[in-house]
């Protein structure tokens, strides 16, 4: 684990893959999570420019999509890439957590896994919030226990439910409405912009309010994905890391390398 190593993030729409080194992420891409063959090229490409010189790194799978990631991993390995682990069929995640036995069974590896990055950053009690296709808003206690948390509609799914679930409402992409412009807003397409983002932010402030009298402490809010620019300017927000889950990987990884086989809580 003190080589560098590929780290790829299989999402419903778009997939990460970059290299990390150490504590940090040299270069990461986005690839659509479909295309497996421009996902082998992204790993041959980082590897290329970035790796230590030797013929195969270790590349390490986390997914939102099993069937998928199975599939990308038997492309990368057919690729000459033989180091080629999943989470899951391969590697546990080491996080403990007070999930329900179904929870447990169900729970994103995304969500795991940026938990894991979270909690390595700020080694405390903390949100993470990270905004992708669906918006997740969940609770790491001080201990580095995952608690659980939220799930929402993503920015762009709640523009695509408005204009198809409507006869009228236009298709929209998200823009940040002016901030020092307090009125409402005076035509439909604005006034969509206005919803979405007070959906986004208020949800998260609800959302931490509620932890926060839980945990009865207020933990830090730490943000990722695609879309966390939403929250750009937002003063609740401690943090913005983007590609978290490559670095919860990362952390991962070296938590297994470091820890007992016979260790339960892994």
């Amino acid at each position: 684990m003190s080589r560098p190593m590929i780290a790829i993030a299989i999402g419903n729409t778009r997939t990460r893959v970059g290299i990390m080194s150490g504590t940090e992420c040299l270069k990461a891409q986005s690839v659509r999570s479909d295309d497996s063959p421009a996902i082998v090229d992204e790993v041959r490409s980082l590897w290329r420019d970035y790796g230590d010189g030797a013929s195969d790194p270790v590349v390490v799978l986390s997914s939102v999509n099993h069937q998928r990631a199975s599939e990308i991993a038997r492309s990368i390995d057919k690729a000459g890439f033989s180091s080629v682990y999943l989470f899951g069929p391969d590697l546990p995640i080491p996080i403990r957590h007070t999930l329900t036995e179904s929870g447990e069974k169900t729970v994103g590896q995304d969500r795991l896994l940026c938990a894991i990055g979270a909690y390595r950053v700020v080694s405390q009690a903390c949100i993470v919030v990270d905004l992708g296709t669906a918006i997740t808003v969940d609770f790491v206690d001080g201990e580095g226990v995952f608690h659980g948390g939220a799930i929402l509609p993503g920015v762009g799914m709640m523009f695509e439910a408005l204009h198809e679930k409507t006869a009228h409402l236009p298709k929209l992409k998200y823009e940040k409405p002016e901030s020092n412009d307090l009125s409402p807003a005076k035509q439909t397409d604005l006034a969509m912009q206005l919803g979405v983002n007070a959906c986004v932010h208020g949800a998260i402030r609800w959302l931490a309010e509620r932890y926060a009298e839980f945990y009865e402490g207020y933990p830090q809010i730490i943000v990722t994905g695609g879309d966390m620019g939403v929250l750009e300017g937002d003063e609740l927000i401690e943090a913005f890391v983007p590609d978290l889950q490559l670095h919860g990987i990362r952390a991962a990884c070296l938590m297994l390398a470091d820890a007992d086989v016979s260790d339960e809580e892994l």
